[in-house]
């Protein structure tokens, strides 16, 4: 880690996507950071599915990469340069990052979920242009309302799981009150396993978890699930009947399934997001059975939750973490990320504490 007082460089290493299938590693420049900004040092990054799209397709659904942008929103890391005003974390805090900056825009939203205001810009993200550059950098300068402490108790390759978590939080908490309910999660990537955890920590009675491959249900029940189902087998998911379903696939054979499996009356949380365009989906049975199908997109102050639960330890979700690679090892660690077969959430590091796993 660099020292406090060190002069920092001007450029440092960075995860730069440039077109499909172009990934590279380049040096950045370092932004000198406005009187509301510090700089924070980057130790461990997880990726996420649309840091996987923009390598492998030059897209995130509909954010088209126009230019070179660099990667990634899940990161730790420590501030090494507080804000010039005074504001904010102090130098040596460890932090986790909200990513977006809610804004504005033409469509009218409700003002107390900043998540859907139409102008919202989020790190890592060729939503607009010019792009937002993302965070997989060595040292990243941010806005201190984006930093969030890190307690001591946290340490900070765990803690590079607090933004998807916040993700499974704001998911769950669309569903209600699950305190001795049943429910059931379609998909248990790194998403739906996190989903699972939540589910644990907020009282469900019975959780069931859902994928097409052993290790993704390995790894939900390591972090809570009571029974786990293959993803074939749709007449065991519909026996469920679960009083509330996350969607957390993100395909239309995963909602079918998440519509047949929950209880009438029940209600489906749709946190995968589909593909742009029309969906074969049952959509008859969820009007005759009366359901609930509720959208979930990131999160707002979920993230603030998400820490108090790690640091109690009433969250439990470091087994979602399968895989370590250092950012020279970057086009090797998304390629087994990639690979939902055998890992769960891959993590970059960043500083000196890097290893390949």
């Amino acid at each position: 880690m660099a020292s406090i007082t060190e002069k920092l460089p001007a450029t440092g290493p960075a995860l730069v996507a440039h077109a499909a299938g172009d990934l590279r590693i380049d040096e950045v420049p370092l932004p000198q950071p406005a009187p509301d900004e510090a700089v924070v040092e980057v130790l461990y990054g997880g990726i996420c599915g649309s840091d996987l799209h923009y390598w492998l397709h030059g897209a995130a659904g509909e954010s088209i990469l126009k230019a070179p942008l660099v990667l990634g929103h899940e990161i730790s890391g420590v501030v090494v340069r507080p804000a010039a005003s005074g504001e904010g974390p102090q130098a040596g805090t460890a932090v986790a990052v909200h990513p977006a900056t809610p804004g504005p825009g033409a469509a009218r939203y409700p003002e107390d979920r900043p998540n859907l205001s139409p102008g919202c810009t989020y790190l890592g993200s060729a939503a607009r242009y010019p792009h937002n550059d993302g965070a997989f950098s060595r040292y990243v300068t941010l806005p201190v309302r984006m930093l969030r402490p890190l307690p001591d108790s946290i340490d900070l390759r765990t803690a590079a799981l607090i933004e998807p978590a916040s993700v499974a939080w704001h998911a769950v908490s669309r569903g209600g009150d699950v305190r001795g309910k049943t429910a059931l999660v379609i998909g248990s990537g790194p998403i739906g396993a996190l989903t699972v955890a939540v589910l644990k920590r907020a009282g469900a009675a019975r959780i069931t978890a859902v994928d097409l491959h052993p290790k993704p249900l390995e790894i939900a029940t390591a972090v809570g699930a009571d029974e786990v189902i293959d993803a074939a087998d749709t007449e065991a998911i519909a026996a469920v009947e679960a009083d509330v379903v996350i969607e957390s696939s993100g395909n239309h054979h995963g909602l079918a399934s998440a519509i047949k499996g929950a209880v009438r009356g029940g209600t489906v949380v749709m946190v995968g997001l589909l593909p742009t365009g029309m969906q074969p989906v049952p959509i008859s049975l969820a009007i005759t059975r009366e359901l609930q199908l509720l959208g979930s997109f990131r999160f707002n102050d979920e993230i603030d939750d998400v820490i108090t639960a790690l640091a109690d330890g009433s969250l439990h979700i470091e087994p979602v973490i399968t895989h370590e690679f250092p950012l020279a090892d970057a086009l090797h660690a998304f390629e087994v990320a990639k690979d939902s077969t055998s890992s769960g959430k891959v993590l970059l590091s960043f500083g000196d504490a890097g290893q390949t796993q």
